[in-house]
């Protein structure tokens, strides 16, 4: 058989090939899951201490005594511009391009709810001391997110 009477290379897809055409080649490496894990930590601190400036200014918070204390107006206009700023974290993550807006928000929607217990706890104490059914729907809630990142066959 000729050259030019064969079959194009590219002209014959393997069954995997087409398979991974769907995520546009995006592969999970070991630095990838370090980047995507890092991006939904920075974008849940972002997030969290936004809202959590807003509600200090706007609601209070306690203080060491039990006493609601209201900060400075202030605190609201840097809450809300931290929030602005954590819009576009979500945007960095590697897979964004093959999972798309709903699959990175489901997933970071597990890193949030670990992340609104820890630094709750970090900023009021022991006031809001994650408690057992706190971890144990903190843990349920990280399973669903490598779930969601790391089903095979997508």
């Amino acid at each position: 058989m000729s050259a030019e009477s064969s079959t194009p290379a590219e002209a014959v897809e393997p069954s995997h090939q087409k398979e991974n055409d769907n995520n546009d080649g995006f592969d999970w490496t070991a630095i990838a899951i370090l980047q995507s894990i890092a991006i939904f930590i920075l974008a849940g601190i972002a997030e969290i201490m936004g809202g959590w400036l807003v509600w200090a200014s706007i609601k209070g918070v306690r203080d060491a005594d039990g006493n609601l204390q209201r900060r400075p107006w202030y605190y609201a206009l840097l809450g809300s511009l931290t929030l602005v700023a954590y819009g576009y974290i979500p945007c960095l993550q590697p897979s964004a391009s093959s999972d798309g807006f709903g699959r990175i928000y489901a997933a970071y929607g597990g890193y949030f709810i670990v992340l609104s217990f820890l630094l709750a706890w970090a900023l009021e104490g022991n006031s809001a001391r994650p408690d057992l059914g706190d971890l144990v729907g903190g843990g349920i809630s990280l399973i669903g997110v490598f779930v969601i990142m790391f089903w095979p066959g997508r």
